[in-house]
């Protein structure tokens, strides 16, 4: 069984982006239940199927198989709820911890996640000075939240 252990940040500033290089995500979801996600995404010139489970504390169950891109594509376009996420994923390397940086498009523009998978929930992180606000356990921040309210919407409705 898979499992992510994942932390996640707001992002401050834009010190993280010297010598970053983004791909571009294209992703959608199947399934957004509470104790399930189902999710297709498209990275570049390939495509993922992947299955998680309920989030438990910064963990929980992960499948992840690949898929023919125009199978993803296709998904994408015909039976994924919408809005898509749509953002920019860059790899930024700090205190020997890959993080991923993920600035966001479309419906979700102008928020920046970063976060970090670990070894386990216990495992010291070294936090980047343009890492912000922890929000690991805020399911608002969750991509598929963000599918179902994204972003754009938090300040129509007064919401931080």
């Amino acid at each position: 069984m898979g499992v992510e252990i994942e932390r996640k940040f707001l992002v401050r500033g834009d010190a993280w982006r010297a010598g970053a290089e983004g791909i571009p995500v294209r992703q959608g979801y199947l399934s957004v239940d509470p104790p399930r996600a189902v999710r297709v995404r498209q990275t570049g010139k390939r495509g993922f199927l992947t299955i998680k489970g309920k989030t438990e504390g910064i963990s929980r169950t992960e499948f992840e198989y690949p898929i023919p891109l125009e199978d993803a594509e296709e998904l994408l376009e015909h039976l994924c709820l919408r809005p898509l996420i749509e953002k920019v994923r860059y790899r930024v390397p700090h205190a020997g911890l890959l993080w991923e940086v993920d600035e966001f498009l479309g419906e979700n523009t102008g928020l920046i996640l970063a976060e970090v998978e670990l070894e386990s929930a216990a495992q010291e992180v070294p936090l980047p000075p343009w890492a912000g606000r922890e929000v690991s356990e805020d399911p608002r921040y969750f991509n598929a939240a963000l599918a179902r309210h994204p972003f754009t919407d938090w300040e129509a409705k007064g919401e931080p």
